[in-house]
């Protein structure tokens, strides 16, 4: 699931893998749960994220091709968070081969929507890092980041492209029918 920050990816992702049978496999529940665990990854991604830092590349993949292989996953897996970039995505391929990933799915949503729907979200549930300056920062980063990695899976016609404006259920059914093509 690609999307920028408010697009619906959690939310989507989770009601996609209940429906698909398959696991949710979320970058920060990983992480979360290196670290809760202990794990040796766990262990080096706490002290860059103590740091304030980001959890380098090779951790996170680390991790993921870990979780990958476990029997859960054989079946099929919906990424959510990875690959961020196509480094990652590259490293993915070099672990599992070209058909690690079947498909991205992007939801695309208008960057004012986002803002409006990212300012709800920070008076609703208290968040300070949702205010209109900071969300802004966040969509240009992702813009810069993710960029590229759009093009990598457009490149290899492994992207879809899904409205992201609308109900959940509305974003859901378009989702469902994109994978039924």
């Amino acid at each position: 699931m690609l999307g920028p920050p408010g697009a619906g990816k959690g939310t989507q992702a989770e009601r996609l893998a209940r429906a698909l049978g398959i696991p949710h496999l979320s970058t920060g529940d990983m992480l979360r749960s290196n670290v809760a665990n202990e794990t040796d990854l766990g262990r080096q991604a706490q002290a860059f994220m103590e740091a304030g830092d980001l959890v380098p590349d090779e951790l996170v993949t680390a991790m993921v091709i870990d979780r990958l292989q476990q029997e859960d996953a054989v079946c099929g897996y919906l990424l959510d968070g990875y690959p961020r970039n196509p480094a990652q995505a590259e490293a993915l391929v070099e672990a599992f081969g070209d058909e690690v990933l079947e498909l991205a799915l992007m939801l695309e949503v208008d960057a004012e929507e986002l803002i409006q729907r990212l300012v709800l979200r920070g008076e609703e549930q208290g968040r300070a890092d949702d205010t209109e300056d900071v969300i802004r920062n966040r969509l240009d980063v992702y813009e810069e980041q993710t960029a590229p990695l759009v093009e990598y899976y457009e490149s290899r016609d492994r992207l879809a492209r899904v409205q992201g404006l609308g109900t959940i259920p509305e974003v859901f059914g378009r989702l469902i029918e994109v994978l039924a093509q």
